[in-house]
């Protein structure tokens, strides 16, 4: 029993160099640019465990919103925060094992049975722009939380993701290539870009810089030099 790698490692770096920048997210069509530096990251994963205990989720938590967003931050906070919790998380449609569902804005309905919560997956973290019965609102609930969340013991063998086409433990997890520089990440699946995105920084002590949605390639070269990466992953 321990905690999850991942989680550890994220813990470790906010307590060494939390102000360092950690994900950097773009999307050219509408001109949004934010910056998570690794403390920010840990209290959104924070935040949302505590969401999580506060909703006495001991079930997984299914995340429709990575499958049809796999690139925006909200979307790659919500892993995390369910491993710190000891959770597994689906990347798509609820299965038995479900308790919570995470969904987009835009068909943010209400699934029988299970506490549904909506990402506005504005570049701010802000709202939803107006309450939806029998949803919660995930940036006002999360902010709402402590600060602070203690990771919960796991089992490495434990499962962690599903989605894709593909199971991994937590213990998994922690093998993600770790990424000590910064790097160009263009969404693709669902555990591709979080891995891009967020676990190998993590644990390799790098960054990464997604650009989500179509992009003119003199405006992505134009993010690059900007953003000085060094390695680019499709």
């Amino acid at each position: 029993m321990g905690e999850n790698p991942v989680v550890s490692a994220l813990s470790r770096r906010a307590r060494g160099g939390g102000s360092d920048p950690l994900l950097t997210w773009y999307r050219p069509e509408s001109g949004a640019r934010t910056e998570l530096s690794v403390r920010t990251v840990a209290n959104w994963v924070d935040k949302t465990a505590n969401l999580l205990e506060e909703l006495g989720a001991e079930g997984a938590v299914a995340g429709p919103v990575s499958a049809a967003h796999p690139g925006h931050w909200m979307s790659l906070v919500w892993p995390l925060a369910a491993w710190q919790r000891g959770l597994a998380y689906v990347a798509g449609a609820p299965d038995a094992t479900c308790e919570v569902v995470v969904t987009g804005p835009e068909d943010p309905r209400a699934h029988a049975g299970l506490t549904t919560l909506a990402c506005s997956l504005h570049p701010l973290g802000l709202g939803l722009r107006g309450p939806v019965d029998g949803v919660l609102d995930f940036s006002t609930e999360a902010l709402a939380q402590p600060d602070a969340h203690a990771a919960v013991a796991v089992p490495a063998s434990a499962l962690a993701w599903s989605g894709d086409g593909s199971a991994r433990s937590h213990g998994d997890t922690g093998l993600v290539a770790p990424q000590a520089g910064r790097v160009l990440v263009r969404p693709s699946t669902a555990w591709e870009t979080l891995a891009s995105a967020l676990l190998g920084p993590v644990l390799g002590g790098g960054s990464a810089v997604v650009v989500e949605g179509p992009v003119e390639p003199d405006a992505l070269a134009r993010i690059v030099a900007a953003e000085r990466t060094t390695g680019a992953v499709a």
